[in-house]
């Protein structure tokens, strides 16, 4: 029988239990009773840490051991995917960390408020607020009264089930097959799968330039780099780098392309209610890569995505690449108002 569930390095285990939205807690009560709880938590010092109430469950837990997890959900995958006929190959990807370890207290008022200037990062990433300082008379008080608890991560495991026990012409299928369903989290799930499984055939979709590889759904690791590529953009003048990063990560699609040295070399997103309009913004090639074709493959990637394909009409504004994007379908409207940039629009009519 093939395997199925495959082990993670630590980091990329420590990574899912830093990002998840919410981590699982298993303890006992001073009487032995088994407790659950949910919990914001973060990885910091080596641990992951949670805050609380000075009383209750969580203090009686202190010292007890516990077990934190957290788990991803990947994509659902039907039979049909892989067989027409039998429902032996539904199947669900998924990722998922686990750690064993004894509770601990955090009285050291830096390492609190360490943990909690945390919390507000990644549950309030927008900021907003004086960040937390132990030594400031606005946070003293409160840091001293709130209850910091943290599990060291001595001994943690991470598993993966993402179709690592597929042949990879099978691996390719699904990879077609999430693309055409287009649920939500689909290109996210096409990425970490290919990222799992290097083996797997490229799919038509994908298919890019020599020396370089499509993403469908690129991510908060690839803003730094995309914002590189945008910031000297002409539409782009007068606009900050934090704004185009937000703008990034708000997108309905972001794709892109990155080199034979997985440096992001092309990127392009897009915002599209599903149906009546989307619109492309921030289309860029590296100039090292231009006229080789990874625009056009980039482009068609976005006008393909599942955010985008089922609009009827798919607008954009430019200045000087009316011919590059005509070969798409796409068309002036210059009866419509000039952009505050003078550009002329244009728009590409599914009808």
């Amino acid at each position: 029988m093939r395997r199925e569930i495959f082990r993670m390095e630590r980091a990329e285990a420590e990574a899912l239990l830093g990002l998840a939205e919410v981590i699982h807690l298993a303890s006992t009560t001073a009487e032995g009773e088994p407790v659950l709880r949910t919990v914001h938590g973060v990885v910091v010092r080596g641990a992951i840490a949670f805050h609380g109430a000075p009383v209750g469950e969580k203090t009686e837990a202190v010292g007890r051991p516990a077990v934190v997890s957290c788990e991803q959900l990947v994509a659902s995958i039907p039979s049909y995917f892989t067989d027409p006929e039998r429902a032996c190959p539904a199947t669900t990807l998924y990722r998922s960390a686990q750690a064993h370890g004894v509770i601990e207290r955090v009285d050291d008022p830096d390492h609190k408020a360490e943990v909690l200037e945390a919390l507000m990062q990644k549950y309030q990433p927008e900021g907003g607020y004086t960040p937390l300082d132990a030594s400031s008379p606005l946070y003293r008080k409160a840091i001293a009264g709130i209850l910091v608890l943290a599990v060291p991560l001595s001994r943690l495991d991470g598993k993966a089930k993402l179709a690592q026990n597929r042949t990879p012409e099978e691996r390719a299928r699904i990879l077609t097959k999430l693309w055409e369903r287009g649920a939500p989290g689909d290109a996210a799930a096409i990425e970490l799968l290919r990222g799992a499984c290097l083996d797997t055939p490229v799919p038509e979709f994908l298919q890019a330039p020599a020396g370089c590889v499509l993403a469908c759904a690129l991510g908060p690791r690839d803003v730094a780099a995309a914002v590189d590529l945008l910031e000297g953009g002409y539409w782009n003048q007068g606009v900050s780098r934090e704004a185009i990063a937000r703008a990034l990560l708000g997108s309905s699609a972001w794709v892109g392309a990155r080199d034979a040295a997985g440096r992001l070399v092309a990127t392009a997103r897009a915002i599209s209610d599903g149906s009546r309009r989307a619109w492309v913004y921030d289309v860029m090639v590296a100039p090292s890569l231009r006229g080789r074709g990874v625009g056009e493959a980039v482009v068609r990637l976005l006008l393909g995505h599942p955010a985008v394909r089922g609009a009827s009409h798919v607008h954009l504004g430019t200045q000087d690449a009316h011919t590059f994007y005509a070969r798409f379908g796409f068309r002036d409207r210059a009866a419509l108002p000039p952009r505050p940039f003078t550009s002329t629009e244009m728009v590409f009519s599914r009808r």
